[in-house]
């Protein structure tokens, strides 16, 4: 874990600073304890439940991991959120959005964003966005010869596909956006008053060397309690009565519990270019001096939204895909998946009925 650098106060100017390095000191505490919670779930055989695979290639800040398929198969390539870890897209045999599109006949690969250390304390929205899935790309085509590959992610890791696909269009075949968000600002949900209420980071990064995974948490509960904390409960007691059910939302409860610090340059990014000002969907969003925008996203794409979320609400989504060559699915729900959010990667319904037509799509799009 990066360190926060003590020497930068000395007066008592400086103690709100202080303040909040010591109370990311707690937090960072607070994520051991969380984890040390999850391995005692481990122990009760409630951890996850993950199929073999093989590390591609690794460097700083990211390592592919190759899940095979057939040999023939076409590659996919998938972007998890970079605030949880990724394993949540292969949780178990049953909740796997990676079996199911090795099952329907893709060569799978997953990109995994890798704990920050002192080597990537610094790296932010151009690294994620676009450096590190371009060498992630570089290395399934010197693999499997495809220079051009389908996206699919989740959330955040949707978002960071997007912006990349807008970077990279000739890298870019197709591009599957699972819940993610393309416009912030007033359409960024339960999310929006919490970021105005938020005055400028401006530095940030040079005091805290990461952002812990229990910060994000709590922040999450605090722009959305009813999504992040009541219907977890809620889901609790629906799921109790079937077993199946009960499994998965423990499973689900587990992995929100491996809390995963990010690079504290790559939260003020996505606050303040993103949530605040905007940038992507306005077209205004600087990758390695050059503007991207959803303008530059010439490939087929298709979007799951969930019609009932707050925390992605559709027009998050969808308002900067009108009038592109987009699909639009509908996610509703499933019972035993804890948060909604991530039910779309491991609920029941999801993989009987959406997974099944993402792959119908890309399938047809192949042909």
């Amino acid at each position: 874990m990066a360190q926060p650098d003590r020497s930068r106060w000395s007066t008592t100017a400086d103690w709100p600073a202080r303040n909040a390095v010591e109370e990311a000191l707690m937090l960072h505490a607070l994520d051991h304890v969380r984890r040390f919670r999850g391995r005692l779930m481990d122990a009760a055989g409630l951890g996850p439940d993950e199929a073999p695979f093989r590390v591609l290639s690794s460097q700083p800040g990211i390592r592919i991991r190759a899940y095979g398929g057939p040999a023939s198969g076409p590659a996919l390539v998938l972007v998890p959120a970079p605030i949880k870890r990724a394993y949540i897209w292969d949780l178990a045999p049953d909740a796997s959005a990676v079996r199911h599109a090795r099952a329907a006949g893709w060569r799978v690969y997953l990109v995994e964003w890798t704990t920050p250390d002192a080597a990537t304390a610094e790296f932010g929205l151009s690294d994620y966005a676009d450096r590190l899935i371009l060498r992630a790309l570089d290395a399934v085509a010197a693999e499997t010869g495809e220079r051009r590959v389908p996206l699919a992610g989740h959330s955040l890791g949707g978002t960071l596909a997007a912006i990349f696909a807008a970077r990279h269009p000739d890298r870019v075949k197709r591009l599957v956006l699972l819940e993610a968000p393309l416009s912030f600002g007033a359409k960024a949900g339960v999310f929006a008053p919490l970021v105005a209420s938020t005055p400028p980071l401006g530095g940030m990064h040079a005091l805290l060397g990461t952002v812990p995974g229990s910060f994000l948490t709590a922040i999450s509960v605090a722009a959305a309690p009813d999504t992040f904390a009541a219907a977890v409960w809620r889901d609790w007691l629906a799921s109790i009565a079937d077993p199946r059910d009960a499994v998965l939302h423990s499973r689900v409860m587990r992995w929100a519990l491996d809390e995963c610090p990010i690079p504290t340059r790559l939260f003020e990014d996505i606050l303040e270019a993103l949530y605040r000002q905007d940038l992507f969907a306005r077209g205004l969003l600087r990758i390695h001096e050059c503007n991207v925008g959803p303008d530059r996203l010439r490939m087929p794409i298709l979007a799951v939204v969930d019609p009932r979320s707050t925390v992605i609400p559709p027009a998050s989504a969808l308002a900067v895909l009108a009038g592109r060559d987009a699909h639009v699915l509908h996610y509703t729900g499933d019972r035993g998946v804890a948060l909604q959010h991530v039910g779309v990667l491991v609920g029941r319904s999801a993989h009987a009925i959406v997974w099944p037509a993402i792959h119908a799509w890309l399938a047809a799009l192949s042909r």
